[in-house]
């Protein structure tokens, strides 16, 4: 008998191509898609269970399929459809504990993948220049989704110390972006005039769709000779991007806010509807984050086929042009970055450890 994947958080379009997408493994027998909602893409040959994972259904459906492979993608930094930050808590924390719940339960199951992000790690002034997967923060996030990751990470540690048979990865992505990206920050990209914090210009780093699904499809099977897909591993593509590079790809003038200010204006932007302006993404807008890929690439044997430059002319390619052309917009953006502080103070300095580490920024 081949192997059976459950995969969580079908309803998304990342869950849904996954769900595709594993279907066409050698080995796999049956897909199991599991999802509060019911999907609006097709899942091909994959059973879609209605369920809710902050219940306790999954006990039953992980016995009754004989799951051996379980892959969590239900954890979000953005509700689907009208739930409010309430719910999205809910199913990120509650419903993780709940499944890992299940899955200590299950003998059959051998194998468990999570998604999760480098937003564990924060985003401070004093940051290093680049984090690995044991660098600890600086200070642990105060809230929004940065604090459930942080909070997941803590529930699958847990299992896998009482469940040591399983082998447990959790992949740590950047910023996800592409055609159809499904996030606060792709939001914000798609504003038609970005505020920035005055005084700061962040790293970013991001990795593509596509890659996404190809490292899932790694993690979620036997490991390839040399490889080892049980762990923690930092998934993002080469390279970064500062912001003010994004904005002039992207044809968007920006307005720099005082930080003080800033805070206001993600409120105002929230209360309107258009982007969730959570104190985390204004933290990552003011000091960036990078990390390091060197275990995604020598200790998982995963090689992005996207640079972070690549993966943002897709998803720039895929918003259509901007207000303005991006050589008047890089022109202004430059003259900005060469005015005076008040106060005296020299330009404006680049976000925190802004070391030249633009490989693959084109």
């Amino acid at each position: 008998m081949g192997k059976v994947v459950l995969v969580t958080g079908v309803a998304r379009q990342l869950g849904g191509r996954f769900v595709r997408r594993v279907q066409r493994e050698p080995g796999v027998d049956r897909v199991i898609a599991v999802d509060a909602v019911a999907p609006a893409h097709p899942l091909g040959d994959a059973e879609f269970v209605r369920a809710d994972i902050r219940q306790s259904a999954l006990a039953r459906i992980l016995a009754e399929y004989a799951v051996d492979t379980v892959v969590h993608l239900d954890v979000s930094g953005k509700a689907l459809g009208a739930g409010g930050r309430t719910a999205i808590k809910e199913t990120n924390v509650i419903g993780t504990m709940q499944l890992l719940g299940a899955c200590q339960k299950s003998p059959t199951v051998q194998r468990l993948v999570v998604k999760s992000s480098t937003s564990v790690y924060g985003s401070a002034p004093r940051d290093p220049a680049v984090f690995t997967e044991t660098t600890p923060p600086k200070s642990l996030p105060s809230g929004g989704f940065a604090k459930d990751a942080v909070e997941v990470e803590g529930y699958v540690r847990g299992f896998a110390r009482r469940r040591p048979d399983v082998a447990v990865c959790v992949l740590r992505f950047a910023n996800i972006l592409g055609p159809r990206p499904d996030s606060p920050l792709a939001d914000y990209l798609s504003l038609p005039v970005l505020p920035t914090v005055f005084g700061y210009d962040p790293r970013l780093q991001f990795v593509h769709e596509d890659d996404v699904v190809d490292v899932l499809g790694i993690a979620a099977r036997e490991p390839r000779r040399g490889t080892l897909n049980s762990g923690t591993f930092n998934i993002a593509g080469d390279g970064v991007l500062l912001l003010s590079q994004c904005s002039r790809r992207l044809g968007k003038p920006t307005v720099p806010v005082l930080l003080p200010a800033v805070t206001w204006v993600g409120s105002a932007l929230r209360t309107i509807g258009m982007t969730d302006f959570s104190p985390e993404q204004i933290r990552l807008l003011t000091h960036g984050r990078v990390v390091s890929t060197v275990q995604m690439r020598e200790t998982l044997g995963f090689r992005p086929r996207f640079t972070t430059a690549e993966t943002f002319a897709e998803f720039a390619r895929s918003r259509g042009p901007g207000l303005l052309p991006p050589e008047t917009v890089g022109r202004a953006v430059d003259r900005l970055a060469e005015l005076p502080l008040p106060g005296g103070a020299g330009p404006r300095e680049r976000g925190a450890g802004a070391v030249q580490t633009t490989h693959g920024a084109r």
